[in-house]
C-alpha cells in the first residue's frame, strides 16, 4: 500500500529510541515513550494559501525532525505504524 499526503501533510516513520542509557541501564518496555523524533517518508506537495498559490514544504522526504508529544495521526502502512501530521506540528530538522 502507498500513502500520499495531501497537502500540508507529512507521513512520518518513527525512529525507535535506545533501549539502554549511556550508563548501560536496561529501560524496559513499560517505562519507554513513544518517540518524538521520525524519518520523513512522504510530504505532500503544500499548503495552498487564501489567494491561490502554493506554499513549497519546508522538510522532504529523508529528513529526520523532531515532532510534538501528542501532535499527528498513527496509521498502519504494510504493517509499519507511521504517523501524519501537519507540516505545522514539526518542530525541527535534526541535523549531524
Amino acid at each position: 500500500m502507498k500513502v500520499k499526503p495531501l497537502q500540508d501533510r507529512v507521513l512520518i516513520k518513527r525512529v525507535e529510541e535506545e533501549s539502554k542509557t549511556k550508563g548501560g541501564i536496561i529501560i524496559p518496555d513499560s517505562a519507554k515513550e513513544k518517540p518524538q523524533e521520525g524519518l520523513v517518508v512522504a510530504v505532500g506537495p503544500g499548503k495552498v494559501t487564501d489567494n491561490g498559490t502554493r506554499v513549497t514544504p519546508g522538510v522532504k522526504a529523508g529528513d529526520r525532525i523532531l515532532f510534538g508529544k501528542y501532535s499527528g495521526t498513527d496509521i498502519k502502512v504494510d504493517g509499519v505504524e507511521h504517523l501524519i501530521l501537519r507540516e505545522e506540528d514539526i518542530l525541527a530538522i535534526v541535523t549531524k
